[in-house]
């Protein structure tokens, strides 16, 4: 069953709580970053809790889980994007740690919603190939290229 209402799930609370901390950061940031770094930080940051949101407007378990694996990716972005903010110097080595503790365990209950939600869904893709058999498709093919 697909979550309708994304104030019950715990990783919508997270990645919220995580999106205000980084704005907070964020306004530390060079003048210089405005379009740039800040403002992809941004937009990935906010897309987490966005799209999870969204997801429980979808009907199907397949879309769900499409919506999560966009936040999840946002994730990583984000990820990425604090390993430069404190390689070049615009958030401090606590600061960093601190948001990287935060982000890393929302990637991880993330990962783990997404995983239980896959889970759910119906596999009625490539069931012929399901039924193959491997190992007899394997000889055919070693017997054909001889």
């Amino acid at each position: 069953m697909v979550a309708r209402n994304y104030k019950n799930l715990q990783i919508y609370h997270l990645s919220y709580d995580l999106t205000l901390k980084i704005y907070k950061v964020i306004e530390k940031f060079p003048e210089y970053e405005i379009k740039n770094m800040s403002l992809q930080l941004r937009r990935a940051i906010v897309s987490i809790p966005l799209n999870i949101a969204e997801s429980t407007s979808r009907k199907s378990p397949k879309e769900f889980l499409n919506f999560l694996t966009y936040s999840y990716g946002s994730a990583k972005e984000v990820e990425v994007l604090l390993n430069l903010s404190k390689d070049l110097g615009y958030i401090d080595q606590e600061e960093f740690s601190t948001l990287s503790v935060d982000l890393n365990n929302l990637i991880g209950k993330l990962y783990l919603f997404m995983r239980d939600a896959e889970q759910r869904i119906p596999q009625k893709r490539f069931q012929f190939f399901q039924q193959l058999d491997r190992d007899k498709l394997v000889n055919e093919v070693a017997k054909s290229e001889i």
